[in-house]
């Protein structure tokens, strides 16, 4: 049996039928070094308050599945060490063996799901990794997205993936890629590419009623709508390209593989950019945020 607990907020919110916006824990537990994490993933929390919905981060701590954290359990995860990031290959193993782990992407969607929760705001999915010819290396991200019914509101796939094929991956297992209110699919730090968006939706209630639709229509999985970062706040592509292709051409001398790819990348971009790659990270999830909780206000009085 999978033990759930609730927040005293999340199941207040529950019983007084207000909107609830699903949060990923990963983004405290290895985004971030303390006290910028905990402070961080309470600004998120609040952005969604201030937009009328709830939040509910979702962790596994000591072998039960929460949905929304006491502030106290929230600083005790931002504290801790040696916590697993769990996807959907080993987040039954974690509760079995009442560890504690964080929530990625496909996590937080499965987690979301068992809740009744239909929204969920991110940074950025994961996706088809430069060289996936070779390495195989794809996210399984992508494939809950093909499987799982939420909404996720992310800045796109992270830039450090490969674009192209991610987009191509998702259209063929049949996800939504929805832009939101432009033509061009972002890229995480950078609010345009040179890809076009396969959709586009410039209003929450257009994508509370396409993921209804795809309800009535009794198809599997959920959508992405990708939001891009806040112009203010962006680092264009054709400057974070050739800092994406350094730390790549570093990460390769140097033989970083396997689950050590991203975090190696993702702390030398931040190191070559002074620090405006994790100002714009920051940005970019409040802005997801703020559209989640609005798109989920509109499913709760659509439904």
């Amino acid at each position: 049996m999978i033990t759930t607990v609730f927040s005293q907020e999340v199941e207040e919110a529950r019983d007084a039928g207000t909107p609830l916006v699903a949060l990923e824990s990963t983004i405290i537990t290895h985004g971030m070094p303390w006290p910028q994490n905990a402070d961080t993933a309470r600004a998120v929390e609040a952005e969604i308050r201030d937009a009328g919905a709830v939040p509910a981060t979702m962790a596994v701590m000591a072998g039960r599945l929460h949905v929304g954290l006491e502030p106290e359990q929230l600083d005790a995860l931002a504290r801790a060490e040696g916590v697993a990031k769990l996807s959907r290959a080993d987040m039954a193993a974690c509760l079995a063996a009442g560890g504690t782990g964080a929530t990625t992407v496909a996590a937080t969607m499965i987690a979301a799901r068992l809740a009744g929760i239909p929204v969920f705001a991110t940074g950025g999915i994961g996706g088809v990794h430069r060289g996936a010819e070779t390495s195989f290396d794809i996210s399984a991200d992508l494939y809950e997205l093909a499987q799982t019914p939420v909404t996720v509101v992310a800045a796109g796939a992270k830039a450090i993936l490969d674009l192209p094929k991610t987009l191509e991956l998702l259209e063929t297992l049949g996800v939504p890629v929805i832009c939101y209110g432009q033509d061009s699919f972002p890229a995480f730090w950078s609010a345009t590419s040179p890809l076009p968006a396969p959709l586009r939706m410039d209003h929450p209630e257009e994508i509370a009623r396409a993921h209804l639709a795809r309800a009535a229509l009794g198809l599997p999985g959920g959508q992405l709508v990708a939001n891009p970062v806040p112009s203010k706040n962006e680092i264009p592509r054709a400057e974070m390209e050739p800092v994406i292709a350094r730390t790549l051409d570093e990460a390769s001398a140097l033989g970083v593989t396997g689950k050590a790819v991203t975090p190696f990348l993702l702390q030398r971009i931040f190191d070559l950019t002074g620090g405006r790659s994790l100002t714009a990270n920051i940005a970019l999830v409040k802005n997801n945020a703020r559209l989640a909780a609005r798109i989920a206000a509109a499913l709760s009085t659509a439904s």
